[in-house]
């Protein structure tokens, strides 16, 4: 005798679930009902996951279908745990998605020309062919539109799967945004932390950056609030300290690596850059004068054990191309030029290592009560 799926569904309505104090169809824990002249198949779906009735509700709607199809029906009973409404985690979208390496540029302190070193990075990567981005994250001291010559350009927005995208802006082959686009240049941006974090994130994640080689990032000096607003928002790839070969300029670049190196943070460190390394007039390319002292940065990544990417000498080429929106990296056969395709040469490298040797970086998670402080 052959029983129908009506009837096998009246016989599990019997069957309660202790938990709910109700049968277990009623509770729609029924599913994929299929049943054969000897054989009944379903899923048992339980509320939760890891059920501690799971077993005997098994056995309790087993024997309770061989009562009415017969001792020698096959029942096949699958099991499923429901994740609650409310207890459900709703995936993020991947910010940067499409973006295969994040670098941070990073400083210790002010005034060691970390944003110029950013910039002329941005633009040695870009004439490798690669897909180059720059984000300016220095909030309150923004530089790069000028530094590219942009600081009249204005981004457009265009609707994307019904949401206003911004636009970024390019020049020399480098995509870039800043705040410095959205602002007047002769106000200063007096806002609270919060408000600068959030402009950060919405030039993030409200941009259509598109497939990118290279995110570089322009972070404020120091460690602050950026910082962290970055690595909880983005799986950065890794990241560069920029500074000076001067002692107190090291001291502050030691709390960088630190930063960085912190277990609440363990973003990868790429390597360090002595910029005003030394001077050299240009007219007299192998006259070295150590004006902030000799090699600090490379005998701090000695010590401590951090790929040295570099030194990029004074010149005043660089100064004028800050500042005429020409950045020195443009031309490869000058001294600045050649300084700056090496540093991009070796960033490359180390990158290649960090991605052959390390998992993909996460976004972090940070304790909002626990110390960052190393």
């Amino acid at each position: 005798m052959s029983y129908t799926r009506e009837q096998i569904l009246e016989a599990l309505g019997k069957v309660r679930y202790p938990e709910k104090n109700q049968d277990i169809v009623s509770l729609n824990m029924v599913g994929d009902l299929t049943v054969d002249e000897k054989s009944v198949s379903f899923t048992l779906i339980f509320p939760t996951a890891n059920s501690p009735f799971e077993k005997s509700l098994m056995k309790a709607c087993e024997a309770t279908i061989k009562a009415i199809v017969g001792s020698d029906a096959v029942v096949n009973i699958k099991t499923a745990g429901k994740v609650p409404v409310q207890a459900m985690k709703v995936e993020e979208e991947k910010p940067l998605k499409n973006v295969k390496n994040i670098i941070a540029v990073a400083s210790g302190k002010g005034g060691v020309g970390k944003s110029t070193v950013s910039v002329n990075l941005a633009v040695a990567l870009a004439k490798t062919g690669a897909k180059v981005a720059i984000l300016d994250a220095d909030v309150y001291g923004p530089s790069v539109p000028k530094m590219f010559k942009m600081e009249s350009a204005r981004p457009m927005l265009e609707k994307i799967n019904g949401k206003d995208m911004i636009i970024p802006v390019e020049n020399y082959g480098v995509k870039m945004l800043s705040i410095g686009f959205f602002v007047n240049p002769d106000d200063a941006l007096i806002w609270r932390g919060s408000m600068a974090t959030n402009a950060l994130k919405q030039l993030i994640n409200d941009a259509n950056w598109g497939e990118l080689d290279y995110m570089l990032i322009d972070l404020p000096p120091g460690t602050g609030d950026i910082h962290l607003t970055m690595v909880q928002t983005l799986s950065v790839t890794g990241a560069v300290i920029v500074s000076t070969p001067q002692p107190v300029a090291i001291a502050d670049a030691i709390k960088g690596i630190s930063m960085f190196k912190n277990d609440s943070i363990n973003v990868p460190l790429l390597g360090m850059i002595e910029n005003m390394a030394y001077f050299t007039p240009e007219e007299l390319p192998d006259n070295k004068y150590y004006i902030f002292g000799k090699d600090g940065v490379k005998n701090l990544t000695e010590e401590r054990g951090v790929n040295f990417l570099g030194q990029i000498p004074i010149v005043q080429s660089i100064r004028e191309g800050g500042d005429n929106g020409e950045p020195a990296a443009l031309d490869e056969n000058t001294i600045t030029g050649k300084a700056f395709k090496d540093l991009a040469a070796n960033v490359i490298v180390a990158l290649d290592e960090r991605n052959k040797t390390l998992d993909p970086t996460k976004k972090v998670e940070i304790d909002p009560n626990a110390s960052c402080s190393s």
